[in-house]
């Protein structure tokens, strides 16, 4: 797929070959139900970013960045990438949705096991049977599968919604993302609660906010005048609670809210994974990042 992408410089191939995410695929019960759960989970989008910060190098060397992988897709084909504003405009729903995917560019169509050049071409021509890669022709339901999987935003819609904004980390933080985002969207008082706190910001207040997250982590400012971390305390606690209200156990009767406490450390601390890796590059490790591949493997 590489060699259809559209031609948006280092960037795009750093996109593609050099950041690394661990993502978290929610359902949702209907379209309202959908809605509010995009609109939190964009809002919010941020502070995952900042509570799994793990990529403050390039070639070696610091780059200036705690998430250079959030950097990377603040600067990827924004026709495709981004915090889609329309979400959280009245009124958004499926529909809406739809006319954004339509209106992204094509990569390609897929056809008896090759990849058929569609780069920069339009769907909504290829539904007319009008795409030049493939005159005459009209799209399969997989084309247009295929088509949604080539939209990039902070939040990508399917048949379930996609959390893509955080790094991936140690083992012992995966299961904190997926309990991050279930606590918050799967339980109402929760998903109420989460809104409350992010339903007054303007569309320049949320962009900043991603705009400053990938350098400033934790540090980031939000729209209330406090910093990310003042914020995602209260957002843990509602994650807790929602996690509480599940009242989900395992063998040994404990909830899944425990799956929270690697991000209270990261809080607690006030400092990002990628500080703390910064920490050692300049400390004991003295200079030589190779030595995150013998501390921090699992």
């Amino acid at each position: 797929m590489l060699r259809h992408m559209p031609r948006v410089g280092s960037l795009g191939l750093d996109m593609m070959l050099r950041t690394c995410t661990i993502q978290v695929n929610l359902d949702y019960s209907s379209e309202a139900d959908m809605a509010q759960k995009f609109r939190v989970g964009l809002a919010l989008q941020p502070l995952a970013t900042a509570l799994f910060a793990n990529s403050p190098f390039t070639e070696g060397k610091p780059n200036g960045f705690l998430s250079f992988r959030s950097h990377i897709w603040s600067d990827t084909d924004p026709a495709r990438t981004g915090m889609l504003p329309f979400v959280f405009d009245d009124g958004f729903g499926y529909e809406r949705y739809r006319d954004y995917a339509l209106d992204v560019p094509m990569y390609f169509v897929y056809r008896d096991g090759a990849y058929i050049d569609a780069a920069g071409q339009s769907f909504r021509d290829f539904l007319r049977g009008q795409l030049p890669a493939l005159p005459g022709e009209k799209p399969r339901l997989s084309d247009w599968n295929d088509h949604l999987s080539t939209a990039f935003p902070e939040v990508r819609l399917k048949s379930f919604l996609e959390m893509r904004g955080a790094d991936g980390g140690p083992w012992s933080k995966i299961c904190a993302l997926p309990a991050l985002w279930v606590g918050l969207l799967y339980d109402q008082a929760a998903l109420d609660a989460a809104w409350n706190e992010v339903k007054h910001w303007t569309l320049d207040e949320r962009q900043r906010l991603r705009d400053g997250v990938p350098k400033l982590g934790l540090g980031t400012p939000t729209p209330g005048g406090e910093t990310l971390a003042q914020l995602g305390a209260r957002i843990l606690d509602i994650a807790e609670a929602g996690l509480k209200a599940r009242a989900r156990f395992n063998a040994a009767g404990d909830d899944e809210s425990g799956f929270l406490s690697p991000l209270r450390e990261t809080l607690g601390r006030g400092a990002t994974p990628a500080e703390l890796l910064l920490e050692r590059y300049h400390g004991d490790w003295r200079g030589d990042v190779g030595r995150v591949y013998e501390e921090m493997s699992f």
